[in-house]
């Protein structure tokens, strides 16, 4: 890969705004941003000029198309590596790898893939996909067996239990293919990620936790593999500050959504779902540090939000402190996230990925 991308933003096509974002529910109250393609420019040139490597695009029944807006955000932004999530099964492998190479050409090797398999069958059931969790994991390594085949270039037949191709191929193959980053704590995603990824994502739990997982994924494969950790970010001048902003977040809450929220969540099939679940356990708090799994690290955001539900919280130097203690444990990249996404981008770039990176800051 061309451009380094250690450092990824999120791209809010779900909806954005000042408050936590539950699954399905773009807002807790009316400050919703829409995600139209004017504040999506906006939130990538602002990730880009803040000094971010990418930035990723989430996929789901409640959010804008990921290749669409990734297509679209081309023209806006000059280097940064747009993290394209999608879901095997929705359309065939070579159809697939003919539209990642044709935004890996026109974006000039900008282009990532994240493979999401997907932890709710009724969400899949949505989509018109009714295999079982284990059954899409099956899947999706017979899915990019051909799609890395297609970008290889050539004829390709195949046959298995899922596909059957006879293809004369694309009319040449790609010289850079687009990196793969596959996500998913369960048995099943880790034989996946060993076999066929390039980079292995998973959400922020405690960074004892997190060496416990990536030791497992190790177990699978002795090639070298990156690994991403997906987590939001809540940064000020002070930690003070930070804790403040994390109780307005959970403070415009009401324990009705969170209620709903958890009875969803609980329906998931991802095994990452529930241990997310498992930092917080549902349950109703007076303080906001109640929610706090590990120094600086907060489970808040997942009392309402599936996916990625906890936060770094802290002054910009401990949440600086605490990327690094990630990164001993192997963690080689992050996806970062704020509420709102547009702010909050300027903030972590400015003043958290300097300190991470060892840049001097400016007095």
């Amino acid at each position: 890969m061309n451009n380094p991308c250690d450092y990824l933003w999120f791209i809010p096509s779900g909806g954005d705004g000042h408050h936590l974002v539950n699954s399905g529910v773009r807002s807790v109250r009316g400050s919703a941003r829409t995600p139209d393609i004017d504040y999506l420019a906006l939130v990538a040139r602002v990730a880009e000029q803040a000094g971010f490597d990418g930035a990723m695009l989430p996929t789901g029944l409640t959010t804008e198309d990921a290749w669409l807006v990734a297509s679209m955000l081309t023209a806006d932004t000059r280097r940064l590596v747009l993290l394209v999530s999608a879901r095997p099964g929705l359309e065939l492998p070579t159809t697939f790898a003919q539209k990642a190479a044709t935004l890996q050409r026109l974006s000039d090797g900008r282009l990532a893939v994240h493979i999401v398999n997907g932890g709710n069958s009724d969400e899949q059931r949505g989509y018109g996909d009714f295999l079982d969790h284990d059954q899409r994991y099956a899947r999706s390594g017979e899915f990019l067996d051909v799609v890395r085949r297609v970008w290889a270039g050539g004829p390709l037949r195949h046959a298995g239990a899922h596909y059957l191709v006879d293809s004369p191929g694309l009319p040449a193959g790609l010289t850079e293919a687009p990196p793969v980053w596959i996500g998913g704590a369960s048995d099943a995603a880790l034989r996946v990620s060993a076999a066929h990824a390039d980079v292995h994502t998973l959400w922020g739990e405690t960074p004892p936790m997190v060496a416990e997982r990536l030791a497992a994924l190790r177990a699978h494969t002795a090639r070298p593999l990156d690994t991403a950790l997906r987590i939001h970010v809540i940064a000020r001048a002070t930690e003070a500050a930070a804790w403040d902003e994390a109780e307005r977040l959970l403070r415009a809450v009401p324990q009705s959504l969170i209620d709903v929220a958890q009875r969803q969540l609980a329906r998931s099939e991802s095994v990452g779902q529930q241990r997310m679940r498992g930092l917080h356990r549902g349950r109703t708090v007076r303080r906001v540090r109640d929610l706090e799994v590990h120094p600086n690290i907060w489970s808040g955001v997942g009392l309402v939000r599936g996916g990625a539900g906890t936060a770094l919280v802290g002054s910009h130097a401990q949440v600086a402190e605490r990327m690094s203690e990630y990164r001993a444990v192997g963690v080689n990249r992050f996806i970062l996230s704020g509420y709102p996404n547009l702010e909050e981008a300027r903030e972590v770039g400015e003043h958290v990925l300097p300190r991470v990176r060892g840049e001097r800051l400016a007095a």
